[in-house]
This record gives structure tokens, sequence and C-alpha cells, in this order.
């Protein structure tokens, strides 16, 4: 059995399509060769490695959910593959990729007008811009129904008031997608970055996250054309259906980071001699080993049916909810027990465990929290919703 049959024990890729293996064959090997080595170096520092962003766009990687404007539409499942093999890199690189597609992109393309369109889709899908996401506030993250953020219409403009915080690409970004309250109706804005009044401050002294570039931003009285408003985005569906996007992204960056967390357990414990024995023959070693392979094993079968799914347009949120709540739990789990195997090496960023451990910390939380998507199914299978 060779290395490749432990990380898809049930043998996943038999049901991918040809274009599909080599989309994560190219994926894979540009991780391998340009991401891996330098990343440790940049989650020390706490930096994002910009210079990757030309590099995805070069391989198409931004605009999957978009179909003509210079951009190369994929499937679900397509886009899944490249969450996953960005996600065994760094959650901070993977998340980039997931912001710039499903939550700048797709926004622009489903609910934005033709000029819109016309203007930032295929500057984005060259990344000659990034965008980012303005959605939670210091006060408003779980319930974005709740949001202060306003805009109101003066002299043929948009004025925008308020706060977002967490905010991933912010201050990297070159326009920013901000949900505010038109007249008490939630409403999606494209906010060029260099506004007067916009300002995005990044949230420094993290301990998790630590490539990613996330922003705190403040809008004072930041003044944007009327034009600027997407025309069909209103209410928190078309929040939603960009965040259900996005979860799915995260599911499969999970799995990725479980894979390198396992590998990287697996390799140590078949190199390292404690007693004069290799470390994977002891029974306590063995048990986690299997523990994690079975729990990776079941992510990537539900990453695999739910991006299915997806592409037949059949998938419900409770079903992206299971995936984003069961990948990530069980991912942290089993960056513990890699941690456990290597013992105090795992705390060294070069066996890569504890940027993935402490990551995942922050995973947890985004594109809603575990508690979040465990009511969510609650609901579901009751019929009776716990939300407040």
């Amino acid at each position: 059995m060779n290395k490749l049959d432990y990380v898809d024990f049930y043998q996943t890729e038999a049901s991918l399509g040809s274009d599909e293996k080599e989309l994560r064959d190219s994926v894979r090997s540009f991780v391998d060769r340009e991401c891996m080595p330098i990343i440790a170096d940049f989650f020390d520092r706490g930096e994002f490695p910009l210079d990757l962003i030309p590099k995805m766009a070069e391989m198409g990687l931004f605009g999957c959910h978009v179909k003509g404007y210079g951009c190369r539409h994929r499937s679900h499942q397509s886009y899944g593959i490249i969450c996953q093999e960005l996600g065994r890199c760094d959650s901070g690189l993977r998340a980039m990729f997931s912001v710039q597609n499903s939550l700048v992109m797709f926004p622009i393309f489903k609910f934005g007008s033709k000029s819109q369109c016309e203007k930032w889709l295929p500057k984005l899908a060259r990344a000659d811009s990034v965008g980012c996401f303005g959605l939670s506030e210091p006060e408003y993250g779980s319930n974005p129904a709740g949001m202060i953020t306003t805009a109101r219409k003066r002299n043929g403009q948009y004025v925008l008031n308020g706060r977002k915080m967490w905010i991933t690409n912010g201050t990297i970004a070159d326009v920013a997608l901000i949900w505010a309250k038109l007249d008490g109706e939630i409403r999606g804005f494209l906010v060029e970055t260099g506004t007067p009044g916009f300002r995005a401050k990044p949230i420094g002294r993290k301990f998790s996250y630590r490539t990613s570039p996330t922003a705190f931003i403040d809008l004072k009285n930041c003044e944007i054309p009327e034009s600027s408003m997407l025309p069909t985005a209103s209410g928190l569906k078309a929040v939603f259906q960009c965040l259900n996007h996005a979860r799915y992204g995260v599911a499969c960056g999970a799995i990725g980071s479980s894979i390198a967390c396992y590998e990287a357990a697996r390799d140590f414990a078949l190199k390292r001699q404690v007693f004069d024995r290799p470390v994977g023959s002891y029974q306590l070693v063995q048990d986690h080993l299997a523990r994690m392979l079975i729990e990776i094993t079941k992510g990537q079968l539900v990453n695999l049916h739910l991006g299915r799914l997806l592409d037949a347009n059949q998938a419900r949120p409770p079903q992206i909810s299971l995936a984003k709540l069961n990948n990530v739990r069980e991912a942290i789990n089993i960056a513990r027990m890699a941690r456990d195997i290597v013992g105090a090496r795992g705390i060294l960023a070069d066996h890569h465990i504890i940027r993935h451990l402490c990551d995942l910390e922050a995973v947890s939380a985004l594109e809603g929290t575990a508690g979040m998507h465990t009511l969510v199914l609650g609901k579901e299978i009751t019929g009776i919703s716990a939300f407040i």
C-alpha cells in the first residue's frame, strides 16, 4: 500500500473525472513546490505570502463560480478539491482563495450589474485586484441580522457608517463587499478601499490564522456612488447564498489540514525509535492513527457527496452545516492526536501540526460556530428552532 492509499482509504479518487484529477494534481504540486517550503516562516511572522496570489491566478483558480469575464468556471467538486489541497498547507491560504471566489466574485456575478461584473470580475480573476467580504461586526457575528452598519442615500450617493470585524483579506483588498442596512433592509455595496471614510486596520496579536490578513474595518461617512450597490442582493438570503459556498470550502479545507497532520504523525511514528522500536509499533499510537484515518475517510466521503449535491443544485443548508461542523471538529481532534504522537516536536512550526492546530481553533468559529451549526441541525431534526 503506497502513501496515497492511506489518505484515500475508500478510493474516492475513482469517482473523480479526469479534469478533476488533473486539477488536484496541479494544485497539489503547486502547494508542495511553492507553498509548503515557505509557509512556516510566514506563519511565524504573522504575514501572508502575497507572491502566491498572482501564481494562483495564473493557474486559473479565481472565478470558480463565475461564467465568462475571463474566469474558468469550475464545478463545486473542483472548488472543494482546491480548498482541500490549499488547506493541507495553511488555512489562511485556503481562506484567501475562498473569500476571493465565494464571498466576492460569486456575489458580484450573482447579484451585480453588468457594469459591476465587467469592472471587477476580470481584475479579480487576474489577481490585479483582491476582494474582501464585510459582514461580521464587533457586536454581531453569529447574528448578522442585528448588524448596525447603515447606508443612507444622499445627493445621488450612498453614505456608509459602521464597523466590521474579522474581515479576511481586509488589509490587502482593493474592493470590499460591505453589507449594511438601507432603510432597515440588508443590502450589499462594493466599496473601493481607497475611498475616503474607509479604513482597514490589521487585527494583530493573533495566535491563530496568523497568515491571514484579517482586518477591522471602520466606515465613517464613507460616500460611494449609487452604482456601487449590488442591484439584486437583498436580505439575509443573499448573504447566506454566499456563505453556503464558503462553508463547503471550509469543510474541504479542514480535511486538508487533517491529512497534513495525519501524514506528519504517521511518518514520524514509522521513523522515530523509542525503546529500540518504532513509535508506530505501540498500540496506543496505532489506535490514534486508526482513529485519525477513520475520521479523514468519513470527512472525504461527506465532502465528495456534498460536492455532487451542490453541482446538482440539490444541497440544502443543513447538509452544508453538517459537513462544516463535523469536519472541523474532527480536524481539531486529529491535530491534537498528531501532536501527541510527535511529542515535543509537535509544537515546532517545521512539523506543521501546531500551525494547523492553532488555525483550526479559528476555523471552528468562522463561517458559523459549532454551536450555530448544531442548532441548524437541531432545527432540521425536530422542526423546532432553538434560536432566540
